[in-house]
């Protein structure tokens, strides 16, 4: 499962690797974080609002992205 949560605040690199951090979070696989677009990308089984705390809690501001859930589909 892919969550996509809009991130506010993220000014530097720096801002980046701390949102990077996600990846510590029971149940995440791996995390993209995208500064130009206040986006990070978590795969794993981690529940959206575990991700929006842990962000919070890091400084900055976050919310699930609106259709940011989305289920992986089996290869076909």
């Amino acid at each position: 499962m892919s969550v996509t949560l809009t991130v506010e605040g993220m000014s530097c690199d720096g801002c980046e690797q701390t949102v990077e951090a996600l990846r510590d979070v029971d149940g995440v696989e791996s995390v993209a974080v995208d500064r130009t677009n206040n986006s990070a990308t978590v795969d794993g089984e981690a529940e959206p609002r575990v991700l929006v705390t842990a962000v919070e809690d890091a400084g900055y501001t976050a919310n699930e992205h609106p259709g940011g859930r989305y289920v992986d589909l089996p290869p076909a």
